[in-house]
């Protein structure tokens, strides 16, 4: 069992989910949809691909900046 870091962002109609380790993309309706099409999406990346050359998992996290803009 291993843990890839994953993004999901609103898209016009779509969300759009991406894992950077992977370089994997997929979308859906709906964030659950995405949610679902992703883990699809690396579990094909895996079973075509393999981990072998993947780094070990580290500790990542997301966070949010407020920048002033004129």
């Amino acid at each position: 069992m291993r843990t890839f870091l994953v993004s999901i962002q609103r898209e016009e109609k779509f969300f759009v989910a991406r894992c950077p380790e992977l370089g994997v993309t997929s979308q859906g309706k709906s964030i659950e949809e995405a949610r679902k099409n992703i883990k699809e999406a690396i579990e094909l990346y895996i079973e075509s691909f393999g981990v072998e050359d993947l780094p070990e998992t580290s500790e990542s996290f997301w966070t949010t900046i407020k920048v002033a803009h004129a």
